[in-house]
């Protein structure tokens, strides 16, 4: 049964009611289809009876049952699903639309682009460029361009991207290759230069926004979609982890089994299996991340929950005994990079964590503990200007602390603005969308910085 010719906020909920099933649920898209013609049938049926279309649609939601009761229920009937998708081939999968996961186009075009990655990263050496970074920087220069615009081919292919779109994207990559390339052709191995790291480091943040358009299909300026990539962007990190680690495990044991037999495999791993792996994992990753979204519950999200309450207490701990001790920041450099780094994970929870909440729930324990987080956060990154400025104030500017001056001030906005619009949700002044779209706003904050760091500062303080 239809629900056309209804109130057309009607299909805006129930596209959102869809959008966080297919989200939190382990439940397949058919069966989310199914899901929404029984709710439509329901709207339908009750605003014949009178009930106007925003009613209809509750009473129907509430008809279905509790999402969270109706996913637990489907996953006990349906307990042997993942496993037949994980494990049965081709034949007799369901189609990819329909979300297999072996057997389907979508898994094949992720394996053909992983292996094209694997073999881009090896042409340079048919030039001489050996994969050493103690030969050559060319590798650490250009890794971005080895596996981010693969992943970006897979989505621009899979979404698909429109063609304009698809054009900026590809020009992005392009000009970005050149302008690096030209601006560090004379470095050699024994580069020592500021500048070069921070390129280096920045270079990926910036065109990870690239990779962000592909991702959305060209929809960027829908929130839901750019909290889905921030989502994606977590669990892509989650599988990268864990695929280094099975990594790790496996060139230990190549190792070990032929130095048994007295056969020395150092060229081999250097040369061919780490570099192909390195580039061909991060579009496996990319395709598991989505093929996996709807077959079970991410993991990032009860990872956050997990890690938010421990930051918090560090944070809380230390800024509390630095009170009661009266000691200030040590100045030292690797104490502000450490002191940095936690910002950054601090800020990178706290954005997957907003991504993975349900805007439209009211406000819980676990929100006051992230506030909690972010306020702790706030003082530390007050602290740490401090003592950067202090720094400045005394030995000059370097790109290095100006880097590090520009990243404390970019967090302690984000930061300020989050604790803020966090706190006017708690006290029921304000919608958690306010403190969402902060979030996704400031998308284009940190891909801009990084870009400043990345192409800028070289000319800015002439390649040193």
């Amino acid at each position: 049964m239809s629900t056309d010719g209804l109130d057309g906020s009607l299909d805006a909920q129930i596209d959102q009611w869809r959008s966080y099933l297919q989200r939190r649920q382990a439940i397949h898209t058919v069966d989310v289809e199914e899901l929404e013609d029984h709710l439509r049938e329901q709207i339908a049926e009750l605003v014949k009876v009178g009930l106007d279309p925003d009613e209809a649609f509750l009473v129907g939601v509430k008809r279905l049952g509790a999402l969270d009761a109706l996913s637990r229920e489907f996953a006990r009937e349906h307990s042997e699903r993942l496993w037949k998708q994980l494990m049965v081939s081709g034949e007799g999968a369901r189609d990819a639309d329909a979300g297999g996961v072996y057997g389907t186009r979508r898994m094949w075009a992720a394996l053909a682009l992983a292996v094209s990655a694997a073999v881009a990263i090896k042409v340079p050496g048919l030039f001489g460029i050996p994969f050493d970074p103690d030969a050559s920087l060319f590798y650490a220069i250009n890794i971005s361009f080895f596996t981010l615009p693969f992943i970006a081919a897979y989505f621009a292919w899979e979404r698909p991207l429109p063609t304009p779109s698809r054009a900026g994207v590809a020009a992005t990559f392009i000009l970005a290759a050149i302008g690096m390339n030209a601006y560090w052709a004379h470095a050699s191995a024994d580069t020592n230069a500021d500048t070069l790291t921070l390129s280096i480091l920045h270079l990926p943040m910036a065109l990870w926004l690239a990779v962000g358009v592909a991702y959305v299909g060209g929809q960027w300026r829908g929130s839901d979609r750019r909290m889905d990539f921030i989502r994606f962007t977590g669990e892509l990190f989650i599988y990268l982890v864990l695929i280094g680690l099975g990594g790790a495990v496996l060139i230990g044991l190549t190792f070990a089994l032929f130095q048994a037999i007295g056969v020395d495999v150092e060229g081999l791993v250097q040369n061919w299996i780490l570099p192909c792996g390195l580039a061909g994992a991060t579009v496996v990753a990319a395709w598991l991340v989505e093929a996996k979204q709807s077959v079970i519950e991410n993991m990032a999200p009860v990872l956050a929950r997990i890690f938010i309450p421990l930051f918090a207490l560090v944070l809380v701990a230390f800024v509390a005994t630095m009170a009661a001790t009266g000691r200030g920041l040590d100045v030292e450099r690797e104490i502000l990079i450490a002191i940095d780094l936690l910002l950054v994970v601090v800020f990178g929870l706290l954005l997957y964590s907003i991504s993975a909440r349900d805007p439209l729930a009211s406000p819980g324990p676990f929100d006051w503990l992230q506030l909690t987080l972010v306020g702790a956060a706030l003082l530390v990154d007050g602290l740490a200007l401090w003592a950067i400025g202090g720094r400045i104030s005394e030995m000059g500017w370097t790109p290095n602390r100006f880097a590090a001056l520009g990243m404390n001030i970019v967090l302690l906005v984000n930061l300020s603005g989050a604790a803020f619009l966090y706190l006017r949700f708690l006290r029921g002044q304000g919608r958690f969308l306010r403190l969402w779209r902060w979030q996704m706003a400031y998308l284009y904050v940190l891909a801009g910085w990084a870009a400043i760091v990345a192409f800028l500062f070289p000319l800015l303080f002439g390649f040193a």
